[in-house]
């Protein structure tokens, strides 16, 4: 019979470790898994000693790493201060206006020129942000309070009051926004942001009704949900306490995009003449009255739209980079 090899016995942090068959891959497999267990977090950091990351936490930790977010979110704060405060780089007044100056193009001081009033351009765009951000600020608040609160009501108890909500998102689903704004506002005088506002919560809570609606009846039917029903939790307790936080994203991301498109809309509807009525310092009114100037004086124009488009498109990319970083399907 062949000589058996000599057992091998060697020491390593005060242990023996005998040879096996499979030439100590045994070994190497269970001191590979004491070093993982010695090491913090795991292999990639997910192990008992770190706590998970809720879904908030993670989207924010994807959302600092997104170049669009961070781009569009300086756009957005940099709108948010010099509406707040505009004479940090508006120092003139946006309603001193000077005949004599009309239609001039840039000048020292004055760097956008003046409009067919003679007044200044750059302090007008200035202070239009104010404005625009407040009625899509106020106007998108309005819609997700809204819209969340009846819609989440009909998802969560269904129903009649489902049915009935149902119908009547579908009637205003039907009327046309702009059609709609010539009509209700065209009867309006006052020169505030409030019919505006009020014009745009009407027409446009329906849209975020019906994807609370749906969030809602996804959530309510997770396994968590029904422990807590079958643990007697009561309905509103479900409703803040289980539902609602899992059920708000879709609401944010819908209500993010939608500021841009309010801001948007504000400024066509006070291009037709319905919206905001002078004195009130708007883009959508500079852009209405620079358009017949558009030959002989285009930056009239081009200032105020321009500002409008950016406003447009840094809500719109801000509300891509929520969405994306809240969608579980992308991850």
């Amino acid at each position: 019979m062949p000589e058996q090899p000599e057992p091998l016995e060697s020491y390593e942090e005060g242990r023996a470790i005998a040879p096996t068959g499979a030439g100590g891959a045994s070994d190497l497999a269970t001191a590979e898994g004491e070093t993982l267990e010695k090491t913090p977090g795991g292999p990639q950091g997910t192990g008992p000693d770190k706590k998970p990351r809720s879904l908030w936490s993670d989207a924010w930790h994807d959302l600092r790493r997104n170049p669009i977010f961070i781009v569009s979110g300086l756009v957005i704060l940099f709108l948010v201060v010099i509406s707040i405060w505009p004479q940090l780089i508006a120092s003139g007044d946006p309603l001193d206006c000077d005949l004599s100056k009309a239609q001039e193009g840039s000048q020292p001081g004055h760097p956008f020129g003046f409009n067919g009033q003679g007044c200044d351009v750059y302090t007008r765009t200035v202070y239009g942000a104010r404005t625009s951000v407040t009625v899509g600020v106020l106007a998108t608040l309005g819609v997700a309070v809204l819209g969340s609160i009846l819609g989440g009501l009909a998802g969560f108890f269904g129903g009649a009051w489902d049915g009935v909500l149902s119908r009547i998102t579908d009637v205003f689903f039907a009327i046309p926004v702009v059609l709609g704004g010539l009509v209700l506002l065209s009867v309006v005088t006052s020169s505030t942001v409030w019919p505006v506002i009020g014009f745009m919560v009407l027409l446009g809570w329906p849209q975020l009704s019906r994807i609370a609606r749906g969030s809602v009846i996804t959530a309510k039917q997770n396994d968590y949900v029904q422990a807590a029903r079958a643990l007697g939790a009561s309905n509103s307790r479900m409703l803040l306490r289980h539902i609602t936080p899992n059920a708000i994203a879709p609401v944010i991301v819908v209500a993010t995009i939608a500021l841009g498109t309010y801001i948007a809309l504000e400024a066509t509807l006070s291009y037709l003449g319905v919206g905001l009525k002078p004195p009130t310092v708007s883009w959508g009114i500079d852009i209405s009255s620079a358009s017949q100037y558009i030959r002989n004086a285009p930056h009239m124009l081009l200032w105020p739209a321009g500002a409008l488009a950016i406003t447009v498109l840094a809500f719109i990319m801000l509300g891509d980079a929520v969405r994306d970083a809240l969608d579980p399907k992308l991850r």
